[in-house]
């Protein structure tokens, strides 16, 4: 019985020991190859300038990830920075942007509608009210990680009929405020956009204009909005691909409360000299290795958005079509947070509200994009393209597609000075069976007429095809986009 037992206990004694020396650790004092060169060993302790070596490195991919992570709060510190520098603009005056030239330095604006800006520090000046006028607007109030903290107008709670809001600061007593509709944010400092939506556009800005936003303890005697016009004059807001990145990051961070959801990413900063409460002083070594990684991670930032590949991007089968904005309204997704989402709709965005999500029929808008053409190609500013919009396109507002540089990701600049066309546009030719065939290129087609948006040789491009109002054929995909084909 003894020898009968001992045998089946050989084979798994002898699996363990094998198993043993095959994940025993390399010779101590044997160099190691790496994709980080060959690093040297002393007796399994890294030498000198393997340490040094280590340390460049990981520094290097920790900032190149705080890039990605930190996209949407320098998105928006960067807008209110141009308020400020640009416009001239407080904070708690409304900037107007209305043509091509006024919204020339934004990420991907629309080019159809109005658009009014404010911002406001909730530590700073304690409560904001926002009085939203009755008529046809839609907008809202995001927090700096651009989280809607509520949507106003008709995508809002008062769908359109006009409402008093009230946003409270981080953590601050409650507030009775009847007659109020009374959120709180997660940040202090805050965003507050609206857009005009009527096709009428001395309408549109008369109804935006009647916006008021004021502090909670002047609510007795309110003084009256400023309204502040571009005016054309030449700004940018898109994020730096330089040390200056991480300076803003750490700028925008400071006034605000941790989120525990951030801490490791907050680590991160604090490793490389980045620290809430502490001025922004890295060595010349920090320096040096975020300024490498703010040029890695904005050309990670560039691939994440244009190649997805996280899950469920595509929109129609079978073709380039990909949703730009796929960020739920908190940034979680399924026991995960949204870090490729996030960074991909942010590089390319501003902002983010209910009615954008647009997944709801009739409610808000659709941002569908491409930056290929039908063979899978990057669309390219020196060759013309063709597109055929299907008729009875599914929306109760309008449609519009509009075209971005790809490197700024702001409205393209051509010497045609036109970077989008709609449903709205004046002169746009249909055909017989309702359908619209739109060009695009650097030289108009034969026979040109309004439908055709010029493009800059030289220039990568891509586009954000918006649907208002979207109906009921879009969500059943009974009326699918085709993709841009390449003129031969």
């Amino acid at each position: 019985m003894t020898t009968r037992s001992a045998l089946p206990l050989a084979l798994p004694l002898a699996l363990l020991a094998a198993a043993i020396l095959t994940c025993a650790p390399p010779a101590g004092a044997q160099p190691v190859d790496t994709r980080l060169g060959t690093l040297q060993l002393e007796n399994g302790f890294p030498s000198k300038a393997a340490v040094e070596t280590l340390y460049d490195e990981m520094d290097f991919q920790r900032a190149t990830q705080l890039y990605l992570w930190g996209l949407p709060a320098v998105g928006f510190h960067n807008l209110r920075q141009a308020h400020l520098r640009d416009f001239g603009a407080k904070d708690g005056e409304v900037v107007l942007y209305q043509s091509l030239a006024d919204k020339a330095g934004m990420l991907t604006p629309n080019l159809t509608t109005l658009y009014a800006f404010s911002f406001w520090n909730l530590a700073e000046r304690g409560p904001l009210v926002v009085v939203v006028p009755p008529g046809a607007t839609a907008g809202g109030v995001n927090d700096i990680w651009q989280r809607p903290v509520t949507d106003m107008g008709q995508t809002g709670p008062d769908k359109g009929k006009g409402a008093k809001y009230l946003i409270l600061p981080p953590g601050g007593p409650k507030v009775e405020a009847p007659g109020h509709i009374v959120v709180r944010s997660p940040s202090n400092q805050i965003w507050f956009g609206s857009r005009g939506l009527s096709a009428d556009i001395r309408e549109a800005e008369a109804t935006v204009r009647r916006h008021r936003l004021y502090a909670w303890s002047d609510r007795a005697r309110p003084a009256a909005t400023n309204y502040v016009p571009v005016g054309g004059r030449p700004w940018a807001s898109w994020q730096p691909n330089d040390v200056a990145y991480f300076q803003q990051l750490r700028d925008v961070l400071d006034p605000e409360p941790p989120e525990a959801r951030d801490g490791y990413f907050l680590a991160m900063l604090r490793s490389l000299g980045i620290e809430q409460g502490r001025p922004f002083a890295p060595s010349d070594r920090q320096r040096r290795i975020l300024g490498e990684a703010a040029k890695v991670g904005e050309l990670m930032a560039r691939a994440n958005a244009f190649a997805k590949r996280f899950p469920g991007a595509s929109v129609f089968a079978g073709t380039q079509w990909e949703y730009a904005n796929m960020v739920e309204l908190d940034q979680q997704a399924r026991g995960f947070s949204q870090l490729d989402e996030r960074a991909s709709w942010f590089y390319e965005a501003i902002g983010n509200t209910l009615g954008m999500q647009g997944r709801t029929v009739g409610f808000g808008q659709v941002y569908l994009e491409t930056a290929r053409d039908r063979s899978g190609a990057w669309l390219d500013g020196g060759k013309s393209y063709r597109l055929r919009v299907p008729p009875d396109a599914p929306v109760l507002q309008f449609w519009s597609f509009t075209l971005y540089d790809n490197v700024t990701r702001a409205p393209l600049q051509t010497p045609q000075g036109a970077a989008d066309i709609s449903s709205r546009k004046a002169g746009l030719v249909k055909n017989a069976d309702g359908s619209v065939d739109l060009h695009f290129g650097p030289t108009p087609p034969s026979g040109a007429n309004a439908n055709f948006v010029q493009t800059v040789p030289g220039k990568g491009w891509f586009t954000y095809f918006r649907l208002y109002g979207p109906t009921a054929p879009y969500f059943e995909k009974r009326w699918a986009l085709p993709d841009l084909e390449a003129v031969r």
